[in-house]
């Protein structure tokens, strides 16, 4: 690299405006020329005005960054210098990695790469994914050669959806770099605009295994206490209470049972497991724990069942469903566990209504044809499955049909002495 690091001055494109890509777009677009680039016409043309739809910005968030363009044409990022990949990295059906839009994005990338840039990636992979993945695709598609001609770096995304505290910049950030220079450049870049600092890891493979221990941990703790709630009820205990006894020890980590979706938690272990099993290994702790958080969505559409043919069959009964997204205040619908539930009992012949003031209704529709009521009614069985602000706002006990009504908290987040059971 030629250029004295003291006055560098990248020209910046972020590939992929979601969850991830836009507040980096945003954060760097206050201090940079930003180029952001997606390939959603529509996303697009809702940012261009003003208009966030993952709700994780602002109009005037977004308009304070001076330097931020918005585009879906490729063309326009042929001056950027630097440019960074926050694309999604799903499972499929089977549950192994889905590289297509990471590799995609990729090759997009290459036909415009030239001699001295770098290529960043911020979404979720298995260590050795960049070097081993996506660096042939780069070299093939541009005629270059890696730490020669281009360069990359790895620094994983740690976007809380929802949360508006803990934000972008608010959050330390990982780094790292394909030599020892391009590692300085790419923490060097990231702490102009992380207020918390960076943390530079001695390879880019650290980092990327850094980021999938990250979930990998909560989803094996979740599991841990979601086995637990499948142990204790059996045995007619509160978990939620045992929990709080237990909490009393100053070193017992708090975590509680629930709903796994979204698409890390739900997801990344799944990474980690993928490249484990490539070399040999079989991950057992890993796995056994995605198995147990997976069939929490079984558990709680077989105890509404349970708790509502007490008074009358499920087939004859109105079901409420209040929240869609995979958390709380926030619009993401990706690997929400509560479709399962709703399909479980939609099978079982109930009549089912679903309420979200924060899900994006035609998204819903298109996806999984379901379709959001925004006027309540009263039910037979009324589940929370989402911790959203809003359901405080509601009165119970006007939506219950009757006395002997369901309240079935999965979240322990209603007061205990209105609902008939929680997870």
């Amino acid at each position: 690299m030629d250029k004295p690091l003291i006055n560098w001055n990248p020209n910046i494109a972020i590939i992929g405006l979601g969850y991830v890509g836009l507040p980096l777009a945003i954060a760097f677009g206050k201090q940079y020329v930003v180029k952001g680039y997606d390939t959603n016409t529509t996303r697009i043309e809702s940012l261009l005005n003003g208009d966030d739809i993952t709700l994780q910005s602002t109009a005037a968030e977004i308009s304070a960054a001076k330097n931020l363009a918005f585009t879906t044409n490729i063309d326009d990022l042929i001056d950027s210098t630097v440019f960074i990949i926050t694309v999604p990295t799903p499972v499929d059906v089977n549950k192994q990695p889905d590289l297509t839009p990471l590799l995609a994005a990729t090759q997009t990338i290459a036909g415009i790469l030239k001699k001295g840039d770098i290529v960043i990636y911020e979404s979720t992979v298995y260590p050795g994914c960049t070097e081993e993945d996506c660096v042939p695709v780069l070299e093939k598609f541009s005629g270059l050669v890696f730490n020669k001609d281009f360069f990359c770096g790895y620094s994983p995304e740690r976007i809380n959806p929802g949360d508006k505290v803990n934000t972008l910049t608010k959050i330390k950030k990982i780094t790292s770099g394909s030599n020892l220079e391009i590692a300085e450049r790419v923490d060097v870049l990231y702490n102009t605009i992380i207020e918390a600092g960076t943390y530079k890891a001695p390879s880019i493979k650290v980092a990327e295994a850094a980021k999938s221990i990250e979930n990998a941990q909560r989803d094996i703790n979740i599991s841990f206490v979601n086995e637990l709630a499948l142990i204790f009820d059996r045995m007619g205990i509160d978990t939620h209470e045992v929990l709080n006894a237990a909490a009393t020890k100053w070193n017992f980590l708090p975590f509680k049972p629930g709903l796994v979706g979204g698409h890390c938690i739900g997801v990344d272990p799944y990474y980690l497991a993928y490249k484990a099993e490539s070399l040999g290994y079989h991950p057992q702790v890993i796995l056994s724990g995605r198995n147990v958080n997976d069939q929490m969505s079984s558990f709680v559409a077989n105890k509404i069942i349970q708790l509502v043919i007490k008074n009358k069959p499920i087939s004859e009964a109105s079901v409420l469903v209040l929240g869609v997204t995979f958390k709380e205040n926030c619009p993401d619908i990706r690997n929400s566990k509560v479709f399962d539930i709703i399909a479980a009992l939609q099978k079982q012949g109930a009549q089912v209504e679903v309420f979200d003031p924060y899900a994006n209704a035609a998204e819903v529709l298109e996806k999984h044809q379901i379709k959001l009521i925004t006027v309540l009614k009263s039910y037979d069985a009324i589940v929370l499955t989402v911790a959203h602000d809003f359901y405080n706002a509601l009165d119970y006990s006007k939506l219950k049909a009757s006395t002997t009504s369901v309240i079935y908290d999965t979240k322990a987040f209603l007061d205990k002495k209105i609902v008939t059971a929680r997870l």
